[in-house]
């Protein structure tokens, strides 16, 4: 079976800085930015990209449906 490699995008404006998908990923993929979005708000950003195992724990959790994941085989 070969392995998975996905792609983690989270589109920064739709964040609304719940942590939900940061603390929803078994990988630490995902953590909150330094900086904020056009809202004003602590957005959640990609630090780990390598390390995802395309689980798609995160965009299940967020509620503002501001991630996508795309997976190839």
């Amino acid at each position: 079976m070969a392995k998975k490699t996905a792609v983690v995008t989270i589109e920064r404006n739709r964040c609304k800085g719940c942590e939900l998908c940061v603390n929803a990923c078994p990988k630490q993929v995902l953590a909150m930015s330094k900086e904020i979005n056009d809202k004003g708000y602590f957005y959640a950003e990609v630090v780990n990209q390598p390390a995802c195992i395309a689980c798609k724990f995160c965009g299940m959790t967020c509620p503002d449906a501001a991630i996508e994941i795309a997976v190839e085989e």
